[in-house]
């Protein structure tokens, strides 16, 4: 019984998700490429919040999904991400780039990634599994002062 319930419970989860992609994906400005997606990240302490990609014509300052959604969340204050949903309306589900898990890991331990698509497959990965050998501050050692 308990495990019917948990998997009850992480279902929810990523329909929340799901949801808060479906609505967001809209707002996606992909003039460029035509390829619309949406994320949504879900914090320690259980907000959601979404971002879409955002292409420019300069296209290194393009920015994705995820990476908006991150930074949505901690400019707002929370800064702990436990789940991570990666939706895109047509073709099969994509994973998040280099630079979206490398942002996702400064901000989670190992979160779950969800990837969707408009068809309905999901497949879900820990952040472990997509980035095994993340950077991570702890690297960095002692830095300096230029004040």
């Amino acid at each position: 019984m308990r495990g019917d319930r948990y998997i009850f419970v992480r279902r929810c989860h990523v329909e929340d998700l799901l949801e808060a992609c479906r609505s967001a994906i809209k707002y996606s400005y992909s003039p460029y490429s035509g390829f619309r997606v949406a994320a949504a990240i879900k914090t320690s302490d259980g907000h959601i919040y979404t971002g879409v990609n955002i292409e420019n014509a300069s296209y290194g300052l393009t920015i994705c999904a995820e990476r908006v959604a991150v930074f949505k969340a901690v400019s707002s204050g929370h800064k702990r991400v436990v789940e991570v949903m990666v939706y895109v309306e047509e073709g099969p589900p994509i994973p998040p780039c280099g630079a979206c898990l490398q942002v996702i890991s400064e901000f989670g331990d190992n979160p779950v990634i969800h990837m969707a698509s408009g068809d309905g497959r999901i497949v879900s990965r820990n952040l472990n599994e997509m980035l095994p050998h993340r950077f991570r501050g702890d690297r960095l050692g002692k830095r300096l002062s230029y004040s």
